[in-house]
């Protein structure tokens, strides 16, 4: 319950046509002090929840993509040999677009090196990064310091909008056939993403 405080203030004058000052008060304590004491709450509570969810992964999202032909990929690996997505087999194929300066990239990143084993055991299928508006140099330091044994290619900004792609991570999952099934913002993991091939 808010109250006015009685006292009066002036602002320096002993004129009487001078109106008196008012502070508001909450519980007895200035509004201020009250307001601030509000907000650090909520922030301590934004702060937990942050800290303590799960990071958002596998999630879903729509495409023009789904159900159609995947476009092509061509370029340059980081290893400077020239790459072909035409020339894959016909297995599920996982294109993951990255590009080291973003944090769900980087921590996405175990879990593809992850799903990259398995599919080597299990052979349903294979996967490829595309590096996004990133530098050659920045990305070999990453593959090198992190490890990752498959394809990263330097795709020019066409095959990025053929993707459709506007932002990072984003990872396409493409059938044997070479239609888009899927489409994943925010992270993978290596369970989610085998369970999405598996037969």
């Amino acid at each position: 319950m808010s109250t006015v405080d009685s006292e009066t203030e002036t602002e320096g004058g002993d004129g009487p046509d001078e109106a008196p000052a008012r502070r508001w008060r909450v519980f007895g304590l200035p509004v201020s002090v009250v307001g601030a004491g509000v907000l650090g709450v909520v922030m301590l509570l934004l702060i937990v929840l942050l800290a303590t969810r799960e990071p958002a992964s596998d999630r879903q999202a729509d495409s023009p993509l789904l159900g159609r032909a995947a476009p092509r990929i061509e370029g340059t690996t980081i290893q400077g040999r020239d790459f072909d997505s035409d020339t894959y087999d016909g297995r599920w194929l996982v294109v993951n677009f990255f590009a080291t300066w973003c944090v769900p990239c980087v921590q996405e990143h175990p879990e593809l090196a992850g799903f990259q084993r398995a599919q080597r055991d299990a052979g349903q299928a294979n996967l490829i990064s595309v590096v996004f508006s990133d530098d050659q140099a920045l990305v070999e330091a990453f593959f090198d310091r992190h490890g990752g044994d498959w394809p990263v290619v330097l795709a020019d900004p066409e095959t990025i909008s053929e993707w459709g792609v506007a932002g990072v991570p984003e990872s396409f999952v493409v059938d044997p056939s070479g239609t888009v099934r899927y489409k994943l913002i925010g992270g993978v993991t290596a369970q989610g993403l085998s369970e999405l091939v598996s037969p």
